[in-house]
């Protein structure tokens, strides 16, 4: 039960029991914590590679990845008027179907 006093300060004062007052401490602190770890760093920046980089890094040609930018099918980071870089996180969720196989994987002919 909560009781109010009014002083002739005009100074409030809230009574409140033991028990309470400890779970109202335990909640303080455990906002305290979860305000604490949203403030906190969370994971270095990611790396941005320049066209030509991030193409040798998914085994795409340099205009294979462009394109697949202009068709929306990963994100590209705008790095000056003309140039395109990208994230080295959206080329490793880049979906492989659309990458090209590697020469080790491709099956060989027989005449």
């Amino acid at each position: 039960m909560v009781q109010s006093l009014m002083f002739s300060t005009m100074q409030l004062v809230v009574l409140v029991s033991e028990t309470e007052w400890h779970t109202l401490q335990t909640e303080v602190s455990r906002l305290g914590e979860a305000l604490a770890e949203l403030l906190s760093p969370t994971a270095p920046p990611d790396d941005v590679l320049t066209t030509a980089q991030a193409a040798a890094y998914i085994g795409l040609s340099a205009e294979a990845l462009r394109r697949a930018r202009r068709l929306g099918r990963i994100q590209g980071v705008r790095l000056n008027e003309k140039d395109w870089g990208f994230r080295r996180s959206a080329l490793d969720a880049y979906p492989r179907r659309y990458s090209r196989p590697s020469s080790a994987s491709s099956p060989t002919s027989t005449p």
